[in-house]
């Protein structure tokens, strides 16, 4: 170790996060103490010259990456996560800490690609408060933004986002106590849970975090009614109310299979779970609220809490816009997967975990410009 170069110990505090680890587990794995992993995280010791390798194998990052500062931390209050109340603090943290190299990448993938600018609206950064119409309207609003019409399916939630600007990633071994995150910072990121086997449900998780981006830029998330404005914001983006009104079935009786069947074409065809489909229904008062119950009642007596039914005939969604930008790095920089991950100072196997991608991916190259 260079004793002239600063050891930052939240760099460290990072790694290990970023790891899912606790000081003691750190500690216990280098043959060190707690007290003393503490003390490095807070800068008061340095690492010793036998040490800091053996953190940077256990913690999956170079030398380097201890040595120079942390300029983008991403803190909790600055993500918007689903079921914030019931995510423990560590995983909280451990996906802050996958979102803040995530954003370093997208940095510096920026410095050599023309990747998509971010096209959101101007939010109403005056008003807190969305009443229903305001919410239809701004979903309305953005599917004429984006070209996408307000009386078709949207065929692909993860390409849409993507052409407007935000970066996507998924992340193994995510509990399915987070559905679903985003920041918006210098660049807007998702962050999909791809724990979940239903790709209607991926597709709405990734509307609700656009729910997010459209009404709560600077709002801190996570409580009821912002969660229910997403929410709000998502099915009016995925099925305009409109058209939704001319198609969802009258005379609707939940335990009846064929009054179900009508149903089943409008998720196959829209793109939209069932679970969801019922949802607007009742948000819309198409239904009472005692057939909102009883069709919930169903879907859960039926096992489709998880899964539905058909969700096999719904493509899932992958995102896109990294792999082919990573393929670009590589065939048209002259940079590839192995030395992006030493651009950032951690390990291959870091990065493929972050981004999805293996280093040694044979996957074909399209044109970045596509994405405009």
């Amino acid at each position: 170790m260079n004793n002239s170069q600063e050891f930052y110990g939240d760099k460290l505090r990072l790694a290990r996060l970023l790891n899912g680890i606790t000081q003691q587990e750190l500690g216990e794995r280098v043959y060190s103490s707690r007290q003393f992993i503490h003390q490095l995280e807070g800068g008061i010791r340095q690492p010793s010259g036998e040490l800091l390798p053996a953190l940077c194998e256990v913690l999956g990052v170079k030398k380097l990456f201890f040595f120079s500062p942390l300029n983008n931390d991403v803190k909790f209050e600055q993500c918007h996560f689903r079921k914030r109340k019931t995510t423990p603090v560590n995983l909280a943290n451990r996906v802050c800490a996958y979102s803040t190299i995530f954003e370093e990448l997208i940095i510096y993938l920026k410095q050599y690609l023309e990747l998509p600018d971010s096209n959101f609206l101007p939010s109403n950064s005056e008003s807190e408060n969305y009443g229903n119409v305001e919410i239809e309207e701004l979903a309305e609003k953005y599917r004429e933004h984006w070209g996408l019409g307000i009386n078709t399916p949207i065929k692909n939630m993860t390409r849409t986002l993507e052409v407007a600007g935000v970066a996507i990633t998924s992340f193994s071994g995510v509990s399915e106590k987070v559905d679903a995150l985003s920041l918006n910072r210098k660049h807007p990121i998702i962050i999909r849970n791809d724990a979940k086997e239903s790709p209607c449900r991926l597709r709405f998780d990734l509307a609700h975090e656009c729910g997010h981006f459209a009404l709560h830029d600077g709002i801190e998330t996570g409580d009821t009614k912002t969660e229910a404005e997403a929410d709000k914001f998502a099915s009016a983006f995925l099925f305009p109310r409109a058209i939704f009104v001319k198609s969802f079935p009258r005379n609707f009786l939940p335990f009846k299979e064929s009054t179900w069947r009508p149903i089943y074409q409008l998720k196959k065809h829209w793109g939209v779970s069932l679970k969801y489909l019922i949802y607007r229904a009742h948000y819309l008062n198409m239904i009472t609220a005692q057939q909102y119950r009883a069709a919930n009642v169903r879907l859960s007596k039926t096992g489709q809490t998880k899964k539905e039914k058909y969700d096999q005939d719904i493509p899932l969604e992958e995102p896109e816009l990294i792999k082919t930008a990573f393929n670009m790095m590589e065939n048209q920089v002259g940079i590839n997967f192995v030395q992006i991950a030493d651009r950032l100072n951690v390990d291959s196997q870091t990065l493929s975990i972050i981004t999805g991608i293996k280093s040694r991916e044979n996957s074909s190259t399209n044109n970045i410009k596509s994405f405009f």
